[in-house]
C-alpha cells in the first residue's frame, strides 16, 4: 500500500477525514514548517511549487509565490527539500502542486524521476487537463500518483475523463474560484462530495477556503480528507521566524475538529 493509500485508509479507522495541507517550498523555514506540520497531526502535505503566475492562487498563496522566487528558490532546492522532508518523516506522504512550467521540465519524464527519488507520493498539476493527461504518464510510471482535481463546474460528461488515469485521491475544489477568499456552502459541498464518490473509489478531499477548526470538522463528516492551504500561508507571513510554532498550533486545533465525534453526521 502507497503512503497516500495508508494515510487515507488509517485516517478512516480512526472514522475521520485526512488533513491535506499545504505549503509554498522557499516561503520561510520551510523544513521547520513541514516538521511543524506532522508534529500539529497532518495527515498529507501538499508542498506548493514556487511560480511567478500561480493562476489559480489567491493574494495569499500568490505572496507566498513571491517570497520564496525572491528568495532564490529553483526547482532542484524544492526536490532538496522534499527528500529532506522523506528522511525525517519517512511515512508521511508528500505531494507536489504546481503548474506545468516548473513540473514538466525539463520533460515531464525526467522531472518525475527526481521527485520519485527525492521520495515524493503524488503530484497535482494543476493547468494540464485531462485532455493532455500523455504528458503525465511518466509520473505513473515512476510510482507517483496523479491527482487531478474536480470543481463544482465538472459535470457528468466530463468526470469520466477527470477520473480516468487519476489515483492517490481526488481533490475536489469547492469553488469556481481562486484560493483562500471564499468558501462554498455546506450543502454544495454535501451533494458534490456524495455525487464524485459515487462515481469513484479514490478518497475525495475538500479544499479551497478552509480556514477555521468548525469549517474543517463540517466538511470532514462528508469528505474522505480536507485540504488547508492559504490559513496556513496566512500564518506563516504573520509570523516570521516564530511561524512553525505558531502553524503547530494552527495544525493542531484543526486535526482535533477533524478527531472529534461526529455527532451530527449527515
Amino acid at each position: 500500500m502507497t503512503r497516500l493509500a495508508t494515510a487515507f485508509t488509517n485516517a478512516r479507522a480512526q472514522s475521520r477525514a485526512a488533513l491535506v495541507t499545504f505549503v509554498t517550498a522557499g516561503d520561510g523555514d520551510t523544513a521547520a514548517i513541514l516538521d511543524a506540520l506532522v508534529e500539529g497531526g497532518a495527515d498529507v502535505i501538499e508542498l506548493g511549487m514556487p511560480f511567478t503566475d500561480p493562476m489559480a492562487d489567491g493574494p495569499a498563496i500568490q505572496a507566498a509565490n513571491l517570497r520564496s522566487l525572491a528568495s532564490g528558490t529553483r526547482t532542484s532546492d524544492v526536490l532538496a527539500i522534499a527528500a529532506a522532508f522523506r528522511h525525517r518523516h519517512p511515512e508521511t506522504p508528500l505531494v507536489l502542486m504546481g503548474y506545468a512550467n516548473t513540473m514538466t521540465r525539463p520533460t515531464p519524464a525526467a522531472f518525475a524521476k527526481s521527485a520519485a527519488d527525492a521520495g515524493v507520493d503524488g503530484a497535482i498539476i494543476v493547468d494540464i487537463p485531462p485532455e493532455e493527461a500523455q504528458e503525465l504518464v511518466p509520473f505513473g510510471e515512476h510510482g507517483i500518483a496523479v491527482i487531478r482535481l474536480a470543481t463544482p463546474t465538472t459535470d457528468a460528461a466530463r468526470l469520466p475523463a477527470v477520473l480516468e488515469g487519476a489515483s492517490g485521491f481526488l481533490y475536489y475544489v469547492s469553488v469556481a474560484g481562486i484560493t483562500g477568499l471564499q468558501q462554498a456552502a455546506q450543502d454544495s459541498i454535501e451533494s458534490a462530495v456524495a455525487r464524485l464518490k459515487a462515481a469513484t473509489d479514490l478518497p475525495v478531499a475538500v479544499g479551497f477556503g478552509v480556514r477555521t477548526p468548525e469549517q474543517a470538522a463540517a466538511i470532514g463528516r462528508v469528505a474522505d480528507g480536507v485540504v488547508v492551504g492559504s490559513a496556513i500561508i496566512d500564518q506563516i507571513a504573520q509570523h516570521g521566524e516564530d511561524a512553525p510554532a505558531a502553524v503547530r498550533a494552527y495544525i493542531e486545533s484543526l486535526s482535533a475538529a477533524l478527531a472529534a465525534p461526529k455527532e451530527h453526521a449527515a
